[in-house]
């Protein structure tokens, strides 16, 4: 792919982005199905409306992306830096993150289905009124993340830093391994205003 301006509701198939410089541009309804991302820089830009089907990103840059009602499909994103990007009230289905630093990030009112995110920094990330049911977190760091009013049926967690979430008690129904139950149980105790005591101190 050689030219990278991006006009609304233009549609890229089987096209593959490679190193390319496309941050802070701007654009509605743009679709891109089968299209390869490696070393690109989507970084700043807005793609409102925008659709991702079966695509692949690798080493892609799309820190503070802003993405409303968006929706991505059958993706796999791979060592990417997602710092600060804003993916609201979309859909993100049959998805594999794997070692991507998404810090900061917002998932506000997305609906997720068959996604996995794993050896991810998710610290600060932001899930508030997300329906997350079936979502696996697995080697991921999710300190001081958000999980107010999500939903969270079946949501799994496996050897995941959990320690400072938010909306602790919107976690009905999450499966979370053994060794995470412990950070977890002192955010659900101060969510709870249960104080701890030391047994036999003073």
């Amino acid at each position: 792919m050689e030219d990278h301006a991006l006009d609304d509701e233009a549609t890229f198939r089987r096209l593959g982005f490679f190193d390319l410089d496309m941050s802070a541009q701007s654009a509605d309804g743009v679709e891109f199905a089968q299209c390869r991302f490696r070393g690109s820089d989507l970084s700043g830009g807005h793609l409102d409306g925008g659709t991702f089907t079966d695509c692949l990103f690798e080493r892609t840059n799309l820190a503070n992306l802003r993405a409303e009602k968006s929706s991505m499909l059958r993706a796999r994103l791979s060592a990417s830096r997602m710092t600060g990007l804003h993916w609201i009230n979309g859909a993100v289905r049959d998805v594999t993150i794997t070692a991507c630093r998404l810090d900061l990030s917002s998932w506000r009112f997305t609906d997720f289905a068959s996604v996995l995110f794993e050896d991810c920094n998710l610290t600060q990330a932001d899930f508030q009124n997300a329906d997350l049911s079936g979502v696996r977190f697995t080697n991921c760091d999710l300190t001081a993340a958000q999980f107010s009013q999500a939903t969270m049926a079946g949501t799994r967690f496996a050897n995941c830093n959990l320690a400072g979430i938010g909306g602790v008690t919107s976690m009905s129904g999450a499966v979370i391994a053994h060794q995470d139950l412990i950070a977890l149980s002192y955010t659900l105790a101060a969510a709870l205003d249960i104080h701890i005591e030391d047994v036999g101190g003073e």
